[in-house]
């Protein structure tokens, strides 16, 4: 068996492989969908149909009925745009978002402090949106189990202004929006939201007159118009799965829409939530983590829609109801995700290798917080990586120096026994045995690293913190290409001066695949975020530093011991 043969063969593959993953992530669909969108007026969306406690609720298409009231008309239709006087405003320090007092909802926020763009410093990045093309809203409120009018999203609600403002002297802006039934209920909305937070409280408020009760559940649901990601490679925010999620207190689970449409997903759980997640952004909602909890997850038309529901509950005089939900709408910036709900920082989606791309990442802010800057923090937490990984890449190292110093000898071999393929790799097993080279230990610690290397890839393309980050002079944005292919280019050189360095193919072919590979792997770089090419190239030039003075040495012995 001819092991030089072999084991070039296999870093050959090793590396290609990476190559075709990393642009596998880049181009292909995580899932399509068929047909065309459904516009559907905001404030209307369907409801789980499946029952929560011992009794059936209605579905909240329709009007709901239960309170100890005579039974209300159905609600106007809602027109695909809320008139202006149905919508409120509220802006805090970090969000810019509007109520519609028809259902009494988010349907539109805007995030201050992200462009969409660093050249569009006025135009921020829009989650939630009423228009029908983007729609995607929550929907609230409290459903009756009975009959009459009860608050569901359906309902009309008032408010005490039509905006409001968090003041340089207000930590906290409070918006109470109300309902009253015609008979003994009464209901509130309640959001309160925090100066830099873009976790906004929700609690839904009941209470029946004296002598009257009521059953009744809270829910929480969201409406997505979905659109598939189109895989290009001139946009990064193709590298990310968008959609909608759920979390069931143990598993993350990513949802296709395409499976949703043949098979709703329908679950009660504990310390759940539900969301849906596209590149750097999200919303959620997050019921109170001790209560079981019914969730669905099915597609109408176009849309999707993801709801949570709580127990029926009995609300009179003496218990009135109160319920809270976590919305959250704004970037993955996991230290609020974390404090909104059970792991709502899995939102974060760093895939199969999150169990090494989470401790990467902390590792990376941490040294953010000393430098400021994370462009000279990846450069930093690489040269740490390096080191973890020194004694171990040094025997790959040092097998190299040794296959490169034996080359001459090998290449004698092989035209001394061309004609004897068995022959030949016996002699070259001879010589290996006699001058103490194992051709298999280089490519053990690419093996090893490769997982490594995977998971900081996913650290670098999904934290939001990498987003329009600038790192130095022409780089102003780690998350976006490199605009002058600087990086790349430098890349490509190292990557020759790498190969240079390493023992030549035995095989004519694979001389020359060896030969072009940083031709090809610059075309590749052309391709990806400045911040990841950052990492490889500084992980590359470390290398290269690494390999020389192993070089250095290995050749001192040899000159000692002849």
């Amino acid at each position: 068996m001819d092991s030089v043969r072999d084991n070039l063969r296999l870093f050959l593959w090793i590396t290609f492989l990476a190559l075709l993953w990393l642009a596998y992530t880049t181009w292909t669909n995580d899932y399509s969908t068929a047909g065309g969108p459904v516009v559907t007026p905001p404030g209307v969306a369907a409801a789980p149909d499946s029952p929560t406690g011992s009794e059936t609720l209605p579905s909240l298409d329709q009007p709901s009925s239960g309170a100890p009231t005579t039974a209300t008309a159905p609600p106007a239709p809602v027109t695909a745009v809320p008139a202006g006087s149905d919508l409120i405003r509220v802006r805090t320090d970090v969000l810019d978002v509007q109520i519609n007092l028809q259902g009494g909802d988010l349907v539109r926020a805007d995030l201050r402090a992200y462009p969409v763009a660093k050249h569009e410093p006025d135009r921020a990045v829009r989650l939630l949106d009423y228009e029908p093309d983007t729609r995607w809203v929550f929907q609230t409120g409290i459903l009756s189990a009975g009959g009459g009018a009860s608050p569901t999203h359906l309902e009309r609600f008032r408010a005490a202004g039509a905006d409001y403002v968090l003041t340089a002297d207000q930590d906290t802006l409070v918006v109470t929006l109300d309902w009253a039934g015609e008979g003994a209920v009464t209901a509130q909305k309640v959001y309160t939201f925090r100066r830099g937070a873009y976790a906004v409280d929700l609690e839904l408020k009941a209470n029946a007159a004296a002598g009257t009760s009521w059953r009744a559940a809270p829910y929480a649901q969201m409406a997505r118009i979905y659109h598939a990601v189109k895989r290009s490679y001139t946009s990064v925010d193709s590298y990310s799965v968008s959609g909608p999620t759920l979390f069931n207190g143990a598993e993350f689970q990513k949802l296709k829409f395409d499976d949703l449409a043949k098979t709703p997903v329908t679950q009660t759980v504990k310390g759940g939530w539900f969301a849906a997640i596209q590149h750097h952004f999200v919303a959620a909602a997050v019921p109170p983590i001790a209560d079981d909890v019914t969730y669905e997850a099915k597609t109408r038309g176009q849309e999707f829609v993801l709801s949570a529901r709580g127990a029926v509950e009995t609300v009179d005089a003496a218990t009135p109801l109160d319920y809270r939900f976590t919305l959250f709408v704004g970037p993955k910036l996991q230290d609020q995700l974390k404090a909104a709900g059970p792991e709502l920082e899995r939102t974060v989606d760093y895939g199969r290798l999150h169990v090494l791309a989470q401790p990467l990442f902390w590792l990376l802010s941490r040294v953010e917080l000393f430098v400021n800057n994370w462009g000279l923090a990846i450069v930093l937490v690489t040269i740490m990586i390096k080191l973890v990984f020194y004694k171990l890449t040094a025997m790959s190292g040092r097998s190299m120096a040794k296959m490169r110093r034996l080359a001459p000898r090998m290449k004698a071999l092989q035209e001394r026994f061309k004609e004897d393929r068995q022959a030949l790799s016996q002699a070259m097993m001879e010589l290996y045995k006699k001058e103490k080279v194992n051709p298999a230990a280089g490519c053990l610690p690419m093996l090893i690293q490769m997982p490594f290397f995977f998971a900081f890839y996913w650290v670098l393309i999904e934290s939001v913190e990498m987003r329009q980050a600038p790192f130095m002079l022409w780089i102003d944005d780690l998350s976006a290409r490199d605009p002058f292919y600087v990086l790349p280019l430098l890349m490509g050189v190292a990557m020759f001066f790498q190969t240079r360095m390493s023992p030549p193919p035995p095989d004519p072919m694979q001389a020359r695949v060896m030969q072009i590979m940083p031709l090809v792997f610059t075309g590749f770089f052309f391709l990806f975020p400045s911040g990841l090419v950052l990492y490889w190239l500084t992980n590359t030039g470390l290398s290269i530093l690494q390999q020389w003075r192993i070089n250095k040495v290995v050749a001192r012995e040899s000159a000692a011991a002849a």
